[in-house]
């Protein structure tokens, strides 16, 4: 396997570490760690705690335990995805999106181990409009990273020069002349 990549591991540490710094911080000194908890910083942000016991969305609330686990085990192996794709990345920019992602999902992961749900706090609205449902450091990391990925896939990677594709190897040219 080849080494990790420093820039995607240190995005994804500091990912990790602002993730769980904001929810203590949220759930700890600010006391804002029940349902119903409140606290308007602008007209239109919001600390507000929700336990999110499913994930995007709402999507796949775990009932039980069961449930719970198999979502634990699910983002880890997600989470083990991204580190082997990040391995294979020789792409700088491509290393830190993927840190992004890596640093939200174990930030998520650690939140359901600890906890059994994940805690939401950031609420963004207009007036009683919410265009997005309240969420995380770890929730916006990983959608920051996955709209990376996204926009450098479809409109910035390096496109092939002289008719050559891109991941086709040159062959060695012959000397006919000899």
């Amino acid at each position: 396997m080849k080494s990790l990549r420093p820039a995607g591991l240190v995005t994804a540490a500091i990912v990790l570490l602002v993730d769980q710094l904001a929810k203590f911080t949220v759930t700890g000194s600010l006391g804002i760690d029940h349902l119903g908890a409140v606290r308007e910083i602008t007209s239109f942000f919001a600390l507000r705690f929700v336990p999110n016991f499913g994930v995007s969305l709402g999507l796949f609330q775990a009932d039980g335990a069961m449930m719970r686990w198999g979502l634990v085990g699910l983002t880890a192996a997600i989470a083990i995805g991204v580190v082997v794709w990040m391995t294979r990345e020789k792409n700088r920019q491509d290393q830190i999106a993927l840190g992004f992602v890596l640093g939200g999902a174990i930030g998520n992961i650690l939140d359901r181990v600890r906890l059994g749900y994940v805690v939401d706090f950031a609420d963004l609205h207009f007036g009683e409009w919410r265009p997005f449902l309240v969420f995380n450091v770890a929730d916006a990391a990983i959608t920051i990273g996955v709209l990376v990925l996204l926009v450098r896939a479809l409109l910035v990677r390096d496109k092939p020069r002289n008719g050559q594709d891109a991941g086709a190897e040159r062959a060695p040219v012959e000397n006919l002349n000899a």
